[in-house]
């Protein structure tokens, strides 16, 4: 299928623009554009949903407290609840919890999950593994403090898209590592493979909300060194072995730089023996779910992985 016709006029209004792209751009003035890309394009409020700033002190690594937003939908009562961890995209470089709070809303809104935001670091100035270093210590924190959280530990997720989907496939490689059951992973358009070879000629590889520039810059950001870039925790497609680990969602959009190395990942977690459902939405392009105001399909993916994700915590339909 070919681009959906509000992809193709979005993507021919970011080109029409005289201005430089996002990686061309000083690292503070990138996210900035990227933060107010995604209000204007956000989804509703979903102001129904109670949201809670915290800090959660490192035990671990350096660095000061790491924030978190935590959503509460308003169908959950006083018993415990499943709970996700999200992981936000941007390259690891850029967007944040502010960026992504309709997302979160919308997330925890329809499937009666209470959804933790974390604002990793960011690269350049953290770089590998900084941001999975931060996703650890949170998923430690959720597990610990789940008493004070009222959420069920036997039923913790992770999830994130884009580089946030990196962290959260490479964090559930590191649960299953570490002993820790997970109740399922969500990967919406993941990079798992930064060793991947780009070229020109790939699908989807110009003239994209992702192309290869832009892609090559985010690596160059976050992955310093040749040591990092070959660690299969920066490239979860290499970890030696997928068996074992947190079932999974893998969404993908069908217009995508990224969906060929998601949709073999999908694929390899399948062939090791993981509860795995691979969509990719037709017409779509990588971004998709951020931009609700112009790619109405993401209110259906929203219904799409809240279904999924109430089966798999056992919970009812209608909450």
């Amino acid at each position: 299928m070919p681009l959906d016709r509000r992809a193709r006029e979005f993507l021919l209004m970011l080109h029409r623009i005289d201005a430089p792209r996002m990686h061309e751009l000083p690292i503070e003035i990138a996210r900035r554009n990227f933060d107010k890309m995604l209000f204007l394009y956000r989804g509703d409020a979903h102001e129904a949903v109670a949201a809670n700033d915290m800090s959660i002190p490192r035990r671990e690594h350096a660095g000061g407290a790491l924030p978190v937003r935590i959503y509460r939908p308003a169908c959950v009562g006083a018993e415990s609840v499943p709970a996700m961890l999200w992981l936000h995209g941007g390259g690891w470089s850029l967007g944040n919890v502010n960026a992504y709070d309709p997302f979160c809303r919308a997330l925890a809104d329809a499937s009666g999950v209470v959804v933790v935001a974390l604002e990793y670091r960011l690269a350049p100035e953290h770089r590998f593994p900084a941001a999975l270093d931060d996703a650890w210590e949170a998923l430690r924190w959720l597990r610990r403090e789940f008493v004070t959280l009222n959420v069920d530990p036997a039923r913790i997720a992770v999830g994130g898209d884009s580089a946030g989907g990196n962290l959260a496939a490479s964090l559930a490689l590191m649960a299953r590592d570490a002993g820790i059951v997970l109740a399922h992973q969500l990967l919406i358009y993941p990079a798992v493979d930064c060793l991947e070879e780009l070229h020109p000629g790939m699908p989807y590889a110009n003239q994209h909300f992702l192309d290869i520039d832009g892609l090559r810059w985010f690596r160059f950001n976050y992955l310093a060194a040749e040591a990092d870039r070959r660690d299969w925790r920066a490239s979860p497609a290499r970890a030696p072995n997928h068996a074992g680990v947190a079932p999974a969602l893998v969404i993908t959009a069908e217009c995508d730089l990224l969906t060929a190395s998601a949709a073999a990942y999908a694929n390899t977690l399948a062939q090791a023996g993981v509860a795995t459902c691979y969509r990719e939405i037709a017409g779509t392009i990588h971004g998709f779910m951020t931009f609700p105001r112009i790619f109405p399909v993401a209110d259906d993916v929203i219904r799409f992985i809240a279904s999924t994700l109430r089966e798999s915590f056992g919970l009812q339909e209608d909450v």
